[in-house]
């Protein structure tokens, strides 16, 4: 991997989806990362689930009136690999920026709360799956396990990545810290419960940046009035749409080196420099000086669950070592 650069400019971006539309949706993203790329900006990232849109509609409606909502949202969903991991691949090599993008992902039958993290070559380097769906997620998506729970090395530096509540997961969090992550992405659907969660998102961002003594780069979607309205049919309930913006990227001291934004589309752009995260580490390394491991350890199960897998029997493997030493024999 070439030198990388210890000064760059990094973008959190806001931005509303076309809801329950993929392609639109997509193009959208894909505008965007060509203007970072004109821009001179060497990481993107999006909001959670973005596409199509986060379901919004559980979090409104009750369960017994949302199936038309979720088989849209489904039909919808992206695979993975699939024409729109190609599509923002392809982009993210032109403009040469590192991606991080938020997707309902389809795998079977099941959708998933998924980040994908594209390298600069446009290379997919990973994805990981939201661990615990939050209240009426659960209705909606799948649990994701261990196997995304990793730093993934880009050419711009180590690279973290959690969603949403899961930053009130200490030990993920801590996972990702143990891991030595320099740049943390994380994303919140936005336009949803109001101050409170903007209040929660702010708390979280500069709590684990300081933590981590990385930078963070938060993204928060949001909607337009129209799309409340499609959303929530009943207008005594539009007031749970609002709020919850929180777009910024914060430094490793926990201050604001951009945003956070108000409501519409915009990007929170900031140049970081890393070499602040030895100073930071300086004062307070959680997963080196500041530590007691022989007080307190992570273990991390990073197996991937699979509904199905092929048992071997005792008799499959002495055959097969059985095998292995006749041709040992024979080569002798």
């Amino acid at each position: 991997m070439a030198k990388r650069e210890p000064i760059l400019r990094v973008a959190a971006v806001q931005l509303s989806p076309v809801l329950f539309d993929r392609d639109a949706t997509v193009e959208k993203v894909i505008k965007i990362i060509e203007t970072c790329g004109k821009e001179g900006i060497r990481l993107a990232v999006f909001p959670e689930t973005v596409i199509p849109n986060y379901p919004y509609f559980a979090w409104m409606n009750p369960p017994a009136v949302i199936a038309d909502f979720h088989r849209r949202l489904y039909e919808q969903a992206v695979d993975i690999p699939g024409p729109v991991t190609d599509a923002v691949g392809r982009a993210a090599q032109k403009s040469g920026a590192v991606v991080v993008l938020g997707v309902n992902e389809k795998d079977g039958g099941s959708l998933y709360n998924t980040q994908i993290i594209f390298n600069s070559d446009g290379s997919m380097l990973g994805k990981r799956r939201k661990m615990m769906p939050t209240f009426h997620e659960r209705m909606i998506w799948g649990r994701g396990d261990g196997s995304g729970l990793k730093v993934f090395d880009t050419h711009i530096g180590r690279l973290g990545a959690l969603i949403c509540w899961e930053h009130f997961m200490p030990l993920a969090r801590y996972a990702l810290i143990a891991q030595g992550e320099e740049i943390h992405c994380s994303h919140f659907p936005g336009s949803m419960a109001g101050d409170s969660m903007t209040k929660q998102i702010d708390a979280a961002i500069r709590h684990h940046a300081v933590e981590s003594g990385a930078f963070v780069v938060n993204a928060t979607g949001w909607l337009n009035d129209k799309q409340r309205a499609e959303i929530a049919a009943d207008e005594s309930l539009l007031k749970y749409l609002r709020g919850g913006i929180c777009t910024a990227i914060v430094a490793p001291y926990g201050l604001y080196l951009a945003g956070p934004l108000a409501e519409g589309e915009d990007m929170a752009v900031a140049e970081i420099d890393l070499n602040a995260i030895v100073r930071q580490k300086n004062v307070l390394d959680t997963a080196g000086h500041y530590t007691r491991p022989d007080i307190l350890r992570l273990m991390i199960d990073r197996t991937p669950h699979k509904v199905v897998e092929e048992m071997v029997t005792k008799f499959e493997e002495l055959g097969e070592t059985s095998e292995k030493d006749d041709e040992h024999e024979l080569d002798l």
